[in-house]
């Protein structure tokens, strides 16, 4: 319906201004008609003068033509209601009861209907002012799991009602999916459509303990310590006392009594030695609590597979010190590792010394490829030592295939000339030159662990935290250190010197440092072989055997004959980003340097996403090609990595972690539904208090109808027909003689 009329917008002092302006012109025009005997002409003019002044004093009172339309739709109310997993907590309660309600089973009583198409009694009485519109939202992903989107959900009412007059959210205000939702907030602001929002549920989590990690790796060795990282979170009131268990799917089992702080966390970890072969999945379980109300999150499983291993590393030392004796017979005894040893002993004849040993350093990108880890003793490059072509092979190795790298420097000094090479980006420590032989003494010294030392692999001599620091403590002591100034930004210290110390604090003595794709381990003294007193070779090999399987983990992920493959991080979760890195070789076995490398990846529900490795740079000469892979699902992904050049194909499994983003339990975030109620001038409510949302909306008026103003006085019709008055007023007086 349309309805149209004529306005001025006056003011006092125009409409009296205007009044007086004809009155006057009135007045002076009937003087004139006299003096001139009324003729036909004069009365023409004069009548033509009393014309435009009316004009006048009706444009400077602004008129304009009014039509007003009312709406041709009636006003729509829409109640939007939360049915995402979140909604199934328990933890609503009502009129005092001790009983609790779940957040969806109370929302289903306010709408008073199962059917979404459905008004229940409560709205009715809101249908004789506007239409009530029932719409249900969450968010469906493509891992088939569902989230809130606060944001989504208000644009898509937003856009679908063109007479939306106000919004009612049911939620817990869990937004874990999408856009900011004040942002749809604030195009309804721009519409006047209030949105009340109800938020359902406690602000206080339920009693619950939830497994929050289990960071097992994706590979370990047959009979072999594995280390399983676990976390819990509880949100219980008082300590809870537990026993864990760790269970393979071979029906291995492990158990462990904990005890998890109130409102607290714990990080723990499981040693596993796993006794073949094979693909295995480890299952952590906590038994459910006196009090806890949620069981869901009480078990948390990783698939990992246990192989047999070769690591192929180097060992390459100038004098034959104590160090380099037991180091050397630590991996040799070591049925995993396949060790070679290069010494340039300046006594000796030629380089080497026979079993184990090589006659050279290689001198091939073939050859030097093959290794897993490289230690380098009181090495240097000069005459009867290695090269500097030696040296840039060594950090290739290092940044493009992810091989370990491990310093050990000694007493002559002879790093001193590698920090002189490509080799010292790499070195994560700074050297003092003025003390090139390092610092002895007649009294043995300690280790110190640091915080992030007494969590490392590395350092894991025993089975719990508490044993593990009392070895350390029980150690034989070192008679000489390394003149370490300081770390290098970027590495990590995981042991001091228990004693000494400098203007930069303690000495670092164990550092490592990530380069590229590869670990690099500074270790500061040369007395490790002494922590064999009165316990022979179990902490002594150990130890060397953790290190040389920490700095190979990540390049044996997954390997063939021709092509290698590893990513990070290791046990990716859903959203994370993969990075993904390959190495490829020719048929003859040199690395390929240019290339086609595909990798196909099928997600477990068969979606399947193709990804073209590129070189990592023009002047790469490792065969190191490089993506990235985000992965929107959790469970196993088979990987299928294939090359046009060498006709290779290589087949692994990455293993995702899905992130949980419906949780029970958790506490309604009342800010979001808040800010939201206030971007949009509406208000929020708990559900206690849900009447007052009711007594709102029944106090919204009616909309507004639609105003056209046309501007008459503003308009060229009107200021043409005044300047053509004007002209025709100006001819006849000039005509008549008048001017």
């Amino acid at each position: 319906m349309t309805q149209e009329w004529f306005a001025l917008l006056y003011t006092p002092f125009t409409i009296t201004f205007g009044i007086l302006l004809v009155l006057v012109t009135g007045i002076f025009s009937w003087i004139a008609l006299k003096r001139t005997g009324f003729t036909k002409g004069m009365i023409f003019l004069e009548t033509l003068r009393m014309l435009l002044v009316t004009l006048v004093a009706i444009t400077i009172n602004q008129p304009e033509w009014l039509q007003e339309f009312l709406p041709e739709q009636d006003p729509v109310l829409v109640v939007m209601w939360d049915q995402s997993g979140s909604m199934e907590t328990q933890d609503v309660l009502e009129d005092n009861s001790l009983d609790a309600k779940k957040r969806s089973d109370w929302v289903q009583d306010i709408l008073g209907s199962e059917n979404a198409d459905e008004v229940g009694a409560i709205w009715e009485p809101f249908k004789e002012k506007a239409d009530v519109v029932m719409v249900p939202f969450s968010s469906e992903l493509k891992n088939a799991t569902k989230g809130s989107d606060l944001n989504s959900a208000l644009n898509t009412v937003n856009e679908k009602y063109k007479n939306l007059r106000g919004i009612v959210m049911l939620s817990d205000g869990s937004w874990n999916v999408g856009n900011s939702p004040t942002e749809a907030a604030t195009q309804l602001r721009m519409r006047d459509v209030p949105v009340f929002t109800v938020a359902v549920g406690s602000e206080n989590p339920l009693p619950d303990i939830e497994i929050t990690s289990l960071d097992a790796p994706t590979f370990g060795v047959v009979r072999k310590p594995t280390r399983i990282p676990y976390g819990f979170k509880s949100t219980m009131a008082r300590d809870v006392a537990a026993e864990v268990s760790l269970s393979s799917s071979d029906g291995d089992e492990m158990t462990a009594s904990i005890v998890i702080p109130a409102n607290g966390s714990l990080q723990d970890a499981f040693t596993w030695k796993p006794k073949k072969t094979g693909e295995y999945t480890l299952t952590l379980t906590i038994p459910k609590q006196d009090g806890e109300l949620v069981s869901k999150n009480n078990s948390m499983s990783v698939p990992i597979s246990i192989r047999q291993e070769s690591l192929k590393v180097l060992v390459v030392e100038s004098f034959p010190r104590w160090e380099y004796r037991y180091l050397r017979n630590a991996l040799s005894r070591d049925p995993g590792v396949d060790v070679s040893c290069l010494l340039f002993h300046p006594q000796l004849e030629k380089v080497g010394g026979g079993k184990d040993y090589i006659d050279k350093f290689p001198d091939s990108l073939e050859e030097l490829g093959k290794y897993d880890v490289i230690f380098l003793g009181d090495v240097g490059v000069g005459d009867g030592q290695l090269t500097v072509e030696d040296c840039a092979r060594i950090k290739g190795l290092v940044e493009s295939q992810a091989s370990g790298l491990i310093f050990m420097p000694g007493f002559r000094g002879r790093q001193f000339t590698l920090i002189q090479t490509d080799l010292a980006d790499l070195y994560p420590v700074v050297l003092d030159d003025a003390q090139q032989r390092g610092w002895g003494s007649q009294v043995p010294a300690q280790f110190q662990l640091t915080e992030m030392g007494r969590e490392s692999l590395l350092t894991k001599l025993a089975d719990n935290p508490e044993a593990n620091a009392s070895v350390w403590r029980g150690l034989a002591g070192f008679q000489w250190y390394a003149p370490v100034l300081r770390s290098k930004a970027g590495s990590q210290v995981l042991a001091v010197h228990a004693t000494d110390s400098n203007n930069n604090g303690r000495i670092p003595l164990l550092v490592t440092k990530t380069y590229g794709a590869g670990k690099i381990l500074f270790m500061g003294t040369d007395g490790a072989w002494r922590w064999r007193e009165g316990v022979e070779d179990k902490y002594h090999y150990r130890f060397w055997g953790q290190v040389a399987r920490w700095m190979a983990y990540q390049r044996n992920m997954a390997g063939g004959d021709a092509m290698r493959l590893f990513y990070s991080p290791d046990r990716p979760k859903v959203g994370d980003t993969l990075s993904l890195n390959a190495n490829v070789m020719t048929v003859s076995g040199e690395p390929l340097q240019t290339g086609t490398v595909n990798v196909q990846i099928i997600a477990p529900s068969a979606n399947t996403e193709n990804i073209k490795l590129a070189p990592q740079n023009s002047e790469d000469e490792w065969g190191l090609f490089t993506g990235y892979f985000s992965p929107e699902e959790n469970g196993d992904h088979q990987v299928i990595m294939t090359c046009r050049e060498n006709g290779s194909t290589l087949e692994t499994v990455i293993s995702v972690q899905g992130t949980e983003r419906e949780k029970i339990g958790q506490p309604t975030d009342s800010e979001v539904l808040s800010e939201i109620a206030k971007i949009t001038r509406g208000e929020m409510v708990t559900t206690a208090d849900f009447k007052e949302v009711l007594e709102k909306i029944s106090e919204l008026p009616d909309p507004e109808p639609r105003l056209k103003r046309i501007r008459i006085w503003a308009h060229w019709i009107w200021a043409s027909s005044l300047i053509l008055l004007l002209t025709i007023f100006w001819v006849g007086r000039k005509l008549a003689g008048k001017i």
